[in-house]
């Protein structure tokens, strides 16, 4: 069955049908509804329970057959405010709460008594976590996470956390990362944490609020948030991205028997997704679901800031594909109208998720302000005897967006922001996109009275955490997302010309089979997020050494009797030598390019490949340095993740060979300046200031020759100016601190 709590009051119990739409109604409250969760079966509650918490501070807890006309099994009452997270414990013993109050509690489950309360937050507890038996978790609006007994003796303050923290979730102990949980929030970065508070990675793709967060039986991690998807995580990367057709996805649960997912978001549905497909709905059910993604209307202002003429064609779409899962593109079509496309790592595809429209102030009209069109432009007193300051707002924007973005622009203590978003909330009540009005009560959109971070009086902002150092990067990084099938494929079919023309060089039907077996090997291992089989490791470099990338993309046949390029002779080289000799060699295919470079940079992930690397670095970086200037994307990024991880090897090795390293990192250090302010794209941009910042760690000569010699800061002032990004922007300062 599948549990629903909803902002019209009620709580919902589905059940798998032929329509997948009937529904009961099991608890009919007075108010929103915010937070459900559920005791599994036990002796004295053999159908299980099911507990929610709202705006009325009630913990309701009933079985699930139970109508809303009948008693609930039990009433929780001591909180002063919106209950807003619930959690049960591992054990079934006991139920944690979290409040608007600024408290959680923990409530037995066989006497039905609260037992502690967790205090010491200085904000709304927006969520919780019963780790274990012997652990609480609590995420707070003061942005710290913090870890209880739950006798409620706290054993440490997480942070690290930029924003509120919204949702947590545990990780399994198979997990790539070995973090033992999850955090994320109003930063819109997932953070993996040990329960000692080391912070040991951070997931990055969502573009707004995130909301919900749960893992899947397989170890990947699901999230939802408002900027109206769900997105699904295998180890550090984002492979799936269902966009809604609504403004917020408010949740994400998980069936830890199936590792089906359900949402419930802003536009009042509740969809279940799944890989099975004896349980996926009709093609005709996912058409119409996908035809409604299309033909939502996407107000302007959450998208990138551009010139609507600027928007490229749709021919882009065929010519460009996009550098991560969920990446959003905006076309002008052909028409004049501008439509938003996501990119499908999966489907290797654009996929068109809405038109792009103008949004409407309640008076249908627009003030400008900076150049700029708004619905509102407020104007807010700070002090007394100053002008006031103008605050722009589009209802489209998040109220605390635009009120951090007003306190940074005009340099205001944080503590203003509570005070900022709930004046922006009172003077935009009743106004919404393309309509005079709203009726009071509950808005079925999440455009107005939408939970918001310190909406309890009690949720005090204190002195911002400091931000965690971005430098220098210690860790290397790679880039795994590849269809296996299709590359077997096409290996399997350049083979087949190839046997025809030389067979001396073609695969025989053991190798075949052997390349099979190793794609299932490392698409298991994909799945699972753990290494695959060293065996199928060594037989996949084997054959790669073997047979150089040209002797498996041959001429056409027999049309000249010039032998094959790249093949100097049968003995096995190494890998780089293949690559070099063979991944360049059509200077017109830049995909191919940008897969030889790919390679190199996952070489880092063994010792062994970082020896290679290490070896071969001036062939290597003579080879990639003439692609710096690409248009190409996803080339881009894979060049600045190989000088990442170059940064991270020099200065690894700096201890031992210091002239060594400084000599090898000036030439690196002369392409990334180049690269910072030659490329568009952001994400090259940030991993190229990255691997800059860290090269910087290797001392003063290099730092000398950063200010004198290659521009470094002139570079940073000029993408400071152009990418308006925080973690851009902060990565700038630290480099700008370092070079001071």
């Amino acid at each position: 069955m599948v549990l629903s709590a909803s902002r019209d009051a009620t709580v919902r119990q589905w059940k798998p049908t032929t329509s997948n739409k009937d529904s009961s109604i099991i608890c009919q409250a007075q108010s929103f509804v915010n937070t459900i969760t559920f005791i599994p079966p036990s002796t004295d509650h053999p159908q299980g329970l099911v507990v929610t918490g709202g705006k009325e501070a009630v913990i309701d807890v009933r079985p699930p057959g139970r109508g809303p006309e009948e008693n609930a099994e039990r009433l929780l009452l001591g909180h002063a405010h919106n209950v807003c997270a619930l959690d049960v414990s591992v054990d079934g013993n006991f139920i944690i709460s979290g409040s608007w109050d600024g408290t959680a509690r923990v409530w037995s489950i066989k006497s039905w008594d609260c037992e502690a309360v967790l205090e010491g937050h200085t904000g709304s507890v927006w969520t919780v976590l019963a780790y274990d038996k012997k652990t609480i978790i609590t995420g707070c609006a003061d942005r710290v996470i913090r870890v209880f007994d739950p006798s409620g003796k706290k054993y440490s303050d997480v942070k690290g956390s930029t924003d509120v923290v919204r949702a947590l979730c545990r990780t399994p102990s198979s997990h790539y990362s070995g973090a033992d949980f999850a955090s994320t929030g109003n930063d819109a970065i997932i953070r993996l944490w040990k329960l000692n508070g080391k912070e040991i990675g951070q997931l990055h793709g969502h573009e707004s609020f995130v909301y919900s967060l749960v893992c899947l039986p397989s170890g990947e991690l699901v999230s939802s948030g408002e900027d109206r998807t769900v997105r699904v995580w295998r180890n550090r990367d984002c492979i799936q991205t269902i966009t809604h057709p609504a403004i917020s996805v408010w949740g994400v649960a998980a069936s830890s028997e199936n590792g089906d997912i359900v949402s419930g978001a802003s536009d009042r549905i509740v969809r279940v997704f799944s890989r099975a497909e004896e349980r996926q709905a009709a093609a005709e059910d996912i058409k119409a679901f996908e035809d409604t993604v299309k033909s939502s209307s996407i107000p302007r202002q959450q998208m990138e800031e551009n010139d609507n003429e600027q928007y490229p064609s749709p021919e882009f779409l065929q010519q460009k594909s996009g550098t991560k899962e969920g990446q959003v593109q905006m076309i002008r079509e052909a028409n004049g109208n501008v439509s938003a496309y996501q990119w499908s790592q999966g489907a290797q595809s654009w996929v068109m998720i809405g038109t792009v429209v103008d949004s409407a102030g309640s008076s249908g009209k627009k003030t400008s302000h900076g150049g700029k069109d708004y619905d509102y432009v407020f104007d807010v007193d700070i002090e007394d005897g100053k002008p006031p300051l103008k605050l722009p707002y589009n209802l489209s924007q998040n109220p605390y967006e635009a009120a951090t973005k007003f306190i940074q622009d005009n340099e205001l203590p944080i503590t203003y922001l509570d005070q900022v978003a709930n004046f922006i909330t009172t003077n935009t009540q009743g106004a919404a996109l393309g309509q005079a009005s709203v009726p009071t009560g509950a808005d079925p959109w999440g455009s107005e009275s939408r939970y918001r971070p310190g909406d309890a009086e009690s949720a005090q902002f204190q002195t911002p955490v400091e931000r965690p150092k971005l430098l220098p990067q210690t860790k290397f990084l790679s880039i795994t997302t590849a269809n296996l099938r299709i590359i077997l494929k096409k290996i399997t079919e350049f083979n087949g010309q190839l046997a025809e023309e030389r067979s001396e060089y073609s695969l025989d039907q053991a190798s075949l089979q052997s390349l099979d077996a190793t794609t299932k090997s490392l698409e298991a291992a994909l799945a699972s997020g753990k290494p695959s089989d060293q065996d199928r490791r060594s037989n996949l470099d084997s054959l790669a050494t073997r047979f150089a990338a040209s002797s498996l993309r041959p001429h056409p046949p027999s049309r000249s009797n010039q032998p094959f390029r790249g093949i100097p002779s049968l003995e096995p080289n190494d890998i780089v030598t293949v690559l070099l000799e063979s991944g360049f060699e059509d200077r017109d295919r830049e995909n191919n390019i940008m897969l030889t470079v790919r390679a190199f940079g996952n070489l880092f992930e063994t010792p062994a490949g970082q020896a290679l690397v290490d070896k071969k670095f001036e062939s290597i970086h003579n080879a990639v340095k003439r692609y710096v200037s690409s248009s190409n994307r996803n080339l881009s990024i894979a060049i600045t993740t190989l000088y990442m991880n170059y940064a991270v090897l020099f200065t690894r090795a700096s201890a031992g060979a210091a002239s060594t390293s400084v000599e090898r990192a000036l030439p690196l250090l002369d392409e990334l300046t180049k690269i910072v302010v030659a490329t568009p794209d952001s994400e090259a941009v940030y991993r190229t200031l990255v691997a800059l910042g860290t090269l910087l760690e290797l001392g003063e000569e290099v730092q000398m020759a950063a200010k004198n010699i290659y521009g470094v800061l002139p570079a940073l002032e000029r993408i400071a100016k152009k990418l308006k990004e925080p973690r851009i922007k902060a990565v700038v300062q630290e480099i700008e601190k370092t070079l001071s």
